[in-house]
């Protein structure tokens, strides 16, 4: 584990203090310019991470947590990256609503990942179309990295992948995993050109279901599709993939999306070779 090292950190006693402007009203402030990360678990995440950090801003409470967790090395920050530390009320009054988890870092964002680099090296991935929620985002994030996925590919009408909730929701995970952005054709011609198969869920009743495919011996390369909640996949989408479905109860609608993604990745996982 890389531990943070570097000069003790500042102590802010005055919201007011121009160290902490970078952080002030910071809802208003999300933008593409800046990554944040919330919370001591995403913290150690995006220090684990190639991202440059430039600040961080943390309460008592959260810097005793991270130390005894051995994120910092109980002195403070390194290379450019400021740590400031301020009671949880000036925090709160900086940020602009209660920080209850204690600690956010400011970041550079990453960059997306060339969808032909991406796809060539990958053995599996998983393919979004039209997800709007942040969290489903990252939740889906969170669950590609623990069970296999090599990188996720964002429609152009998919949410931002670098918002603070879905970071947060992913618990981090998002920086450590490839996403691409591309038009779903593209992605699709792409994905079939590297050799791929492509498995596009669906809860409708006619499509196969995904563990006797599954059985039946998963391919060496391998994209999943999700839709939306509500909407699911286009017929689009539909048309051109093999339409798989996760056994469920028949009074049941659906799963939601970013379970569904969790489901279908263990299954694959559990009969993969």
């Amino acid at each position: 584990m890389q531990v943070v090292s570097g000069p003790p950190p500042q102590r802010i006693d005055d919201p007011d203090d121009e160290r902490v402007d970078g952080f002030r009203a910071l809802r208003a402030r999300e933008s593409t310019e800046v990554l944040w990360a919330e919370g001591p678990t995403v913290v150690d995440r995006l220090l684990r991470s190639t991202l440059r950090t430039r600040a961080v801003l943390v309460t008592p409470v959260a810097w005793r947590r991270m130390l005894d967790r051995g994120v910092f090395d109980g002195r403070g920050g390194r290379d450019g990256v400021d740590v400031l530390l301020a009671e949880q009320q000036v925090v709160n009054t900086v940020v602009g609503f209660d920080l209850h988890r204690g600690v956010i870092a400011m970041a550079d964002r990453p960059l997306l990942a060339p969808l032909p680099a991406m796809v060539g090296s990958a053995r599996r991935l998983v393919v979004l179309e039209g997800l709007n929620d942040p969290e489903n985002l990252g939740a889906i994030a969170r669950s590609a990295r623990a069970l296999g996925a090599d990188g996720l590919v964002l429609d152009p009408t998919c949410a931002d992948p670098y918002y603070r909730r879905s970071v947060r929701v992913s618990m981090g995970e998002i920086l450590h995993l490839p996403v691409a952005r591309a038009a779903m054709s593209a992605t699709l011609a792409e994905l079939d050109a590297a050799g791929f198969e492509v498995w596009a869920l669906t809860p409708r009743r006619d499509a196969t279901p995904l563990d006797e495919l599954a059985r039946a011996g998963v391919p060496g390369r391998l994209a999943l599709v999700m839709g939306a909640e509500g909407p699911g996949l286009s017929d689009a989408v539909l048309g051109s993939c093999r339409a798989v479905r996760i056994g469920q109860r028949d009074d049941v609608d659906s799963l939601n999306v970013g379970h569904a993604t969790a489901a279908a990745l263990a299954v694959v996982a559990a009969f993969a070779t």
